[in-house]
């Protein structure tokens, strides 16, 4: 394992991210170089020590560490595959967003070219970026993530997932599900709310408390999904179906949109269907895991 402090590293790509990354690597003391097709996005760096390498080429030869963020995937290839940029006996750590299958092809495409690969999801905004609360996702062969760790450290709280380098793509969406999934009930409740004239601040902290207390079912609730057994421990499905309707018709009947609580109690309405009334909750995995083409 690579202990040293400065390991010399690579930034390619430097939009509002990748300046937060380079400029992580800097405070921590690594010699750092940067590449960006508009150069002049590397000045400030380049004031705090960073070196602008003059191609991709010579920004990769810098260091056995390459950083890529950028656009997307057809711009990781486009910098990164013309015939005069070697990847040979680079490690590329690739933390541009896509989607898992993306990440298995660029592994194989990078592998192919003689460079080692790990894929990787930001989960953070970029002034977090070089602190505790930045967390960094990783995924790909465990020797070469175990060897960049500590270099990698520099960014926030990295976190290993796996050999399979779709992982830290994938755990990157269903942590959206999440946010996106809470803010939208949150947004649900304050509409109803502020028809009785309670604002979202006098709500926020209720809502807060149902969301936290909701995240301590999580653990329990996974080892009935893992087990395949959902006994009904304290609630059966068909009982949450009946509050759901009843979130329904408030939602109506204060003139609030209600698509939201319709789509809960058509997955529920199904699950029921399918004989799963008196099973507890999670038995809606079945209903997630069918693809609906309508």
């Amino acid at each position: 394992m690579d202990n040293s402090p400065a390991t010399p590293v690579t930034v390619i790509g430097l939009g509002l991210m990748g300046q937060a990354l380079a400029g992580a690597f800097l405070k921590a003391g690594h010699p750092t170089t940067v590449r960006n097709r508009t150069p002049s996005k590397a000045d400030q760096l380049v004031a705090r020590g960073a070196r602008l390498a003059p191609t991709v080429g010579d920004a990769i030869k810098a260091g056995s560490l390459t950083i890529v963020c950028v656009t997307d995937y057809a711009a990781l290839y486009d910098l990164l595959g013309a015939n005069e940029v070697s990847l040979n006996g680079t490690t590329l750590v690739n933390l541009t967003s896509g989607s898992s299958a993306q990440a298995r092809e660029a592994a194989r495409w990078a592998e192919q070219r003689g460079a080692r690969y790990l894929d990787g999801a930001i989960m953070a905004i970029p002034p977090a970026i070089g602190t505790a609360e930045a967390v960094i996702l990783h995924s790909g062969p465990r020797t070469d993530f175990d060897t960049h760790a500590p270099a990698l450290g520099a960014l926030g709280t990295v976190t290993y997932l796996g050999e399979d380098h779709g992982l830290a793509s994938l755990y990157d969406v269903a942590g959206l599900a999440m946010m996106w999934s809470v803010l939208n009930a949150w947004l649900q409740g304050t509409a109803m709310l502020r028809t009785a004239g309670v604002d979202a601040a006098t709500y926020a902290p209720f809502a807060q408390q149902i969301a936290t207390g909701v995240a301590t079912w999580l653990p329990g609730y996974a080892e009935q999904i893992d087990n395949g057994s959902f006994p009904a421990e304290v609630s059966a499905l068909e009982t949450d179906a009946r509050a759901m309707e009843h979130l329904i018709e408030e939602s109506e009947a204060v003139g609030v949109n209600a698509e939201l609580p319709k789509l809960f109690k058509a997955m529920a309405d199904r699950a029921i269907a399918a004989g799963h009334g008196k099973e507890q909750y999670p038995v809606l995995i079945e209903e997630f895991t069918k693809p609906r083409n309508d």
